[in-house]
């Protein structure tokens, strides 16, 4: 399978600057899930910038719109 990084990175929404998983949505989740999280793309812009990826959290209401 071919990594569409360059395709994704047009929607990524993550801000995390320093993020080596940016664009390669694979990689992303299971850096999260291994985590016991949810990838940032999952939430609202707003929760996004709190980077709470925690599941309470996307629970509570930050899921993006």
């Amino acid at each position: 399978m071919n990594c569409k990084k360059g395709k994704n990175l047009e929607n990524c929404s993550c801000t995390y600057e320093g993020c080596p998983r940016k664009g390669i949505c694979c990689e992303c989740i299971e850096h999260h899930r291994k985590k016991g999280e949810l990838p940032g793309c999952l939430f609202s812009k707003e929760k996004e910038r709190e980077y709470d990826r925690s599941i309470g959290n996307f629970c509570k209401g930050g899921t993006a719109h």
